[in-house]
């Protein structure tokens, strides 16, 4: 049997897809045939990237909310389902909190980045399930970090509230498989991206070191010797929103070169 990877038919919202992970996301969803629904903070940069998308049977679509106000995500995204029903992949996906050592963030920033991260995607997931079920496929993927399988040197922020998702999409994968929805966290490594320079730029900044021995520095961390392009990660996050993907669900799925120092 062939693997089948076509997404025609099928409706993906994808979060945080202006720029880096999320945009090369939607536009490799767009080419394997799913109708998407742009989900970020800024109308302009949505039209720019809905403008790069292939054209499928049905219209993409762009709604706004800011992530750190999860009630807006909520108004938002309800009167989106009220108005169309709803999607059959959702990516959950946004920035990732300032770097820092965990010790020295201010509680504050802990609940914000909670708010982004979790709370932001509990409503998500609450918001589209129903049509999930009813469809038969269902697709929630989050975009989270390596962090999660080992706590990254500089964003302790980070590395607690990834963890948090981490153990909530495990929580969600065993709960809603009996309905046909899978649901997994892709952790990429180092990926070029303007998230990746702001933490070579902080780090350099405390070393003081110039900003391309932190990059080379980092680049020889990694078995394939340089960072990601947003479209491979792209790829792993397009295959297990696919139908070829049916019977993974629960997992971290590193993309990271294999840097990554445990299975």
């Amino acid at each position: 049997m062939t693997m089948d990877l076509s997404l025609k038919g099928k409706k993906a919202m994808v979060c945080g897809s202006t720029q880096g992970i999320g945009k090369a996301t939607a536009i490799e969803l767009a080419a394997l045939g799913a109708q998407i629904v742009l989900f970020s903070r800024s109308q302009e940069k949505l039209q720019e990237v809905m403008s790069q998308l292939a054209e499928v049977e049905t219209p993409h679509e762009i709604i706004t909310a800011d992530f750190s106000h999860p009630a807006e995500v909520k108004e938002a995204i309800t009167s989106y389902v009220d108005e169309q029903g709803g999607a059959h992949i959702l990516i959950n996906n946004t920035g990732g909190p300032p770097a820092g050592r965990g010790i020295d963030a201010d509680p504050e920033e802990y609940r914000v980045a909670f708010n982004l991260h979790l709370i932001s995607n509990q409503v998500n997931a609450q918001a589209l399930v129903p049509f999930m079920i009813r469809e038969n496929y269902g697709r929630i993927i989050n975009i989270i970090s390596t962090s999660v399988k080992e706590p990254i040197s500089g964003i302790g922020v980070s590395n607690t509230i990834r963890g948090s998702v981490a153990s909530w999409s495990k929580t969600l994968a065993g709960e809603l498989g009996e309905y046909g929805i899978t649901v997994n966290n892709i952790l990429p490594g180092s990926t070029s991206t303007n998230r990746l320079e702001a933490i070579f730029q902080a780090r350099a900044s405390k070393l003081g070191y110039e900003i391309e021995d932190v990059r080379e520095a980092a680049r020889k961390e990694i078995p394939l010797k340089r960072f990601a392009s947003s479209d491979e990660v792209a790829n792993a996050i397009a295959f297990l929103a696919s139908p070829a993907a049916s019977y993974i669900s629960g997992i971290n799925l590193p993309v990271d070169g294999g840097r990554t120092g445990c299975l």
